[in-house]
């Protein structure tokens, strides 16, 4: 029930973003208002994820996920209301104010139930929201708008998150809270959280390689289609297949990998990332033609795949002792922290430098912080073994 809720959320997320993009072009918006809507999407994630962690140790993750569900979903329906650019972008900024509260809620969750499904299952999570979120829900998003209108995507958008709050109950049913006494709920919680980053050198070394790993996937999302055509002289399609063949080794790694991660442990995971990820930095930045571009697209999948599990692993452990909703809600704003800051940063340092360029320097960088991050030792010293998974339901 877990991946069916993580899939259903997902797809739905993965509809709305591109229908969203799809309503923009209808209503005429120019570069700088989707501009604008695009980073809408993510000023409440960034603004609210440590909050909401906060406020799901002190409430629990249920009423909080059942909260922003029905509140984004009740938006999602009323978008189409109002047929405007300006609209569109008041109602995008809105509904990232309140996504957090399903996804840090479900990621608390996911941390404890880890614990007893064992770590081979560590990528399902991911994997499974991201199946319906770059796979599914994009393929379905065009065919949707033209059968139903914007207005009747929307709506179905909006049933879908109604959807989410009726599975709930099963999944957020299992989780107990934390037996240590809580202190007051205070906005002196959001420095204390931030402050855990300074203090906490294990939790540093993870949030730093999941901004990187965030970074590097936004950078070659965004920005290897327009390297495609221009260097490599592809056709739109054969671009746009760089994206799929990346996509589907990463999604494979989620699924497959997490028993062989949890067998040979973190530090030979990041040893291994430390060579999959550069080299496929390597031949994205120095190829010109499709195959060596789709050999880049597969390591690097494979690399950030295998980095997720690892992290995924490690951030679970590090929320068993610290607080899973605070560190959930750090995860949270960490990961969309490097999204956008590869696809800005990234972005107007290949104005400068190339765009295909910008892979080499990654390379570089992501092999030093990689190098420096994989000697951090877990809290516990040695890795604990993983749990055994739990009988089938």
């Amino acid at each position: 029930m877990f991946a069916a809720l993580s899939s259903v959320m997902g797809l739905s997320v993965g509809v709305a973003k591109v229908s969203t993009t799809l309503y923009a072009l209808e209503l005429g918006a120019d570069e700088a208002l989707l501009g604008l809507i695009s980073g809408s999407q993510s000023v409440g994630v960034l603004l609210m994820s440590i909050p909401i962690g906060l406020l799901v140790d002190h409430l629990g993750p249920s009423r909080l996920f059942v909260l922003g569900s029905l509140v984004a979903g009740s938006l999602y329906m009323a978008l189409p209301a109002v047929p405007s650019p300006v609209f569109l972008l008041a109602c995008t900024t809105a509904i990232s104010f309140f996504m957090p509260m399903r996804f840090v809620s479900l990621s608390t969750v996911f941390m404890q139930q880890l614990e007893t499904v064992g770590e081979a299952k560590a990528g399902w999570y991911r994997g499974t929201h991201m199946v319906g979120m770059f796979l599914l829900g994009p393929m379905l998003a065009a065919g949707l708008t033209k059968a139903l209108g914007f207005s009747g995507t929307y709506r179905l958008i909006g049933v879908s998150f109604l959807i989410t709050v009726l599975m709930s109950p099963i999944v957020f049913g299992r989780y107990t809270a934390r037996s240590s006494p809580r202190g007051a709920l205070r906005l002196s919680g959001v420095r204390s959280d931030l402050a855990l980053l300074a203090q906490d050198v294990e939790l540093r070394s993870v949030c730093l390689i999941e901004f990187a790993a965030q970074s590097i996937n936004s950078f070659f999302m965004f920005f290897i289609i327009p390297i495609g055509v221009a260097v490599a002289d592809l056709t739109p399609a054969e671009a746009s297949g760089l994206l799929a063949w990346q996509g589907v080794t990463f999604i494979f790694a989620l699924f497959s990998l997490g028993g062989l991660v949890g067998r040979v442990g973190h530090e030979r995971v990041y040893l291994a990332s430390l060579v999959l990820v550069p080299s496929a930095l390597l031949l994205l930045g120095l190829s010109r033609d499709l195959t060596p571009l789709r050999a880049g697209g597969l390591l690097l999948g494979l690399g950030l795949g295998v980095l997720q599990i690892a992290n995924l692993t490690r951030i679970a452990r590090i929320g068993a002792r610290a607080g899973r909703g605070k560190v959930a809600g750090l995860q949270a704003l960490v990961g969309p922290s490097g999204g956008l800051f590869g696809s800005t940063v990234g972005g107007l340092m290949g104005r400068s430098l190339g765009l295909q360029s910008m892979f080499l320097l990654l390379s570089v960088f992501f092999g030093v912080l990689l190098a420096v991050a994989r000697r951090t030792p877990s809290a516990a010293g040695v890795s604990p073994t993983p749990a055994e998974p739990a009988a089938a339901e």
